[in-house]
């Protein structure tokens, strides 16, 4: 005997998300898009703004001068050419530059501006300040609990511990 006819949901909360309820990419690959449009409007109107990648650039440029695009690419996942559009965009609007690395001409190295490095100081007030608001639904505790985990995976993923 066929099914009757069953009324499609037409509220979110009438959904079951099958096999996605129980795994830990769709969560988080739902709260990174979450957190980036958090975060986009925490920092509208910055240069930074609006994609990902930047922000991590800005920082690790900030921190650690004549840092190599590829070592970058390799930190935010990035293949070449697409961070090679960031660092672009971040000369073009005066927050880098680049020079000819002294030891090896083929490779490239990048350094702050007066303007990057006054962005990184206003960068490094907000984004933990927009994680500590985004997340204060969360206690601290567990919040603790989640960055370290997420930390390990990160460190793993990217080489920088086994």
């Amino acid at each position: 005997m066929p099914k009757p006819p069953v009324k499609p949901p037409t509220t979110v909360k009438e959904i079951d998300l099958d096999v996605l309820g129980d795994t830990l990419s769709f969560y988080i690959r739902a709260l990174s898009l979450a957190v980036s449009r958090d975060l986009d409007e925490c920092l509208d109107g910055l240069d930074v703004a609006k994609g990902t990648g930047k922000i991590t650039t800005l920082l690790l440029v900030d921190s650690h001068p004549g840092i190599r695009p590829s070592v970058l690419a390799h930190l935010t996942m990035k293949d070449r050419s697409a961070m090679g559009r960031i660092i672009d965009q971040m000369e073009a609007h005066h927050l880098l530059r680049r020079e000819t690395s002294s030891e090896d001409n083929r490779a490239q190295e990048l350094y702050i501006t007066e303007t990057g490095a006054a962005l990184a100081v206003k960068i490094r007030e907000l984004v933990p300040k927009q994680s500590r608001d985004f997340f204060d639904f969360i206690p601290e505790n567990e919040q603790q609990q989640l960055m370290d985990i997420l930390r390990r995976a990160y460190r793993r993923i990217v080489g920088l511990s086994e």
